[in-house]
């Protein structure tokens, strides 16, 4: 049999024997929430995951008033209820608040971790799974992100970048400080378009993450990026992909800002693509802010993100022709239906297929050949 000391996050390994505590229900919860992250880094989860689960915990802790060993189903159903009814919150939300509760009692009431003897002795009751099929949200959906995450049009997107060139030269020409942050801002935007990157994707790009494709010789030194911060699946490490350069202005934008711009910056030895003026790299929330405000001066719904642009690199390939497998690959989708729900084809589009349907079965020359 394993010795217990050696499993992650037991309770044994938490409080000290012997020691009394000030607070002893505080400070077990405590050493609980300690204990699941420890066992949660045991399995490779991210820093960002198991702090996000415990400020969970907490809440609704805090909105229970009491501790683990006496939550109940009631609870959590009550909880939903006012999330729902009351906060009215995603049901992406919602689901991972059931999810965390229903794994950290879990962990609880696990006999290798030891709590529910160690509450049996503190407090006379024990932690009980609290979450089953009738109180959970269950995840029925392959994609359960708002519905407000759309492509942009090409006109939308035209306007955007407009007004990202506008800004720039704006503050360039008042003399202000921060235009090199402005520039480099409308640049990260036409390169998280122009690759079909996610937020973190492009904020952690590094110079050398370009490369030659042989097979594209025109791009030069831009013609393939190297993905190497892309969405990790569950307990894994971040994933790698390398992405093809498909739009021959997007390398001009690059090669600009990498001869002319970034230089400025004047760090010697610095890799990352996005400097800061403190010698730093771009972080991810910038960039949401850098969206949000040229967004607002362009004058474009507020509900569009960056992440916008992502669905729009998707959509304006698949109009453009290219196969549904290459644009799968493009943005590192491990399934076509993934790929599928990122695509919102214009009625153009839709329409210049359907005509080309019809036009078949009728024994017509096809658009092309008119």
């Amino acid at each position: 049999m394993a010795d217990e000391s050696a499993v992650p996050g037991c309770a044994h390994l938490q409080l000290v024997d012997g020691v009394s505590l000030l607070q002893p229900e505080e400070q077990v919860f405590e050493a609980m929430r300690r204990g699941f992250a420890v066992q949660q880094r045991s399995r490779y989860l991210s820093a960002l995951t198991v702090n996000q689960r415990d400020a969970q915990l907490r809440r609704f802790a805090a909105w229970t008033n009491d501790y683990p060993w006496r939550w109940r189903a009631q609870d959590v159903d009550e909880w939903t209820a006012a999330a729902v009814g009351e906060r009215h919150l995603a049901c992406s939300t919602v689901r991972g608040v059931h999810l965390t509760l229903k794994l950290f009692m879990e962990y609880l009431i696990d006999d290798r971790y030891g709590w529910v003897a160690e509450c049996e002795r503190r407090f006379g009751t024990h932690p009980v799974q609290v979450c089953h099929e009738w109180n959970t949200v269950k995840h029925l959906s392959d994609y359960e992100g708002r519905p407000t995450n759309r492509p942009l049009s090409r006109p939308e997107l035209q306007t955007l970048f407009d007004a990202a060139d506008d800004r720039t030269e704006r503050v360039r020409h008042q003399g202000r400080k921060g235009w090199l942050a402005a520039f480099r801002d409308a640049t990260v935007l036409k390169v998280a378009y122009g690759w079909g990157l996610r937020r973190r994707e492009v904020s952690r790009l590094e110079v050398h993450d370009w490369g030659r494709n042989p097979k594209a010789p025109e791009f030069g030194g831009l013609g393939t990026l190297s993905v190497r911060w892309a969405k990790a699946l569950p307990g894994g490490p971040p994933r790698r992909r390398t992405v093809l350069t498909v739009f021959d202005w997007a390398v001009e934008v690059v090669e600009e800002y990498l001869n002319e711009i970034r230089p400025l910056y004047n760090f010697e030895g610095l890799a990352a693509m996005w400097p800061t003026e403190r010698g730093g790299a771009t972080a991810d929330a910038n960039i949401g802010q850098s969206f949000a405000r040229i967004r607002d001066e362009a004058g474009l719904p507020r509900e569009l993100g960056p992440h916008c642009l992502r669905h729009s690199y998707v959509t304006h390939l698949i109009e453009d022709g290219f196969e549904p497998l290459f644009v799968q690959q493009q943005v590192g989708h491990a399934w076509a239906s993934t790929t599928a729900l990122y695509t919102g084809v214009s009625s153009d589009f839709k329409n210049h297929a359907l005509r080309q349907v019809l036009d078949r079965r009728l024994g017509l020359p096809t658009t092309g050949e008119r």
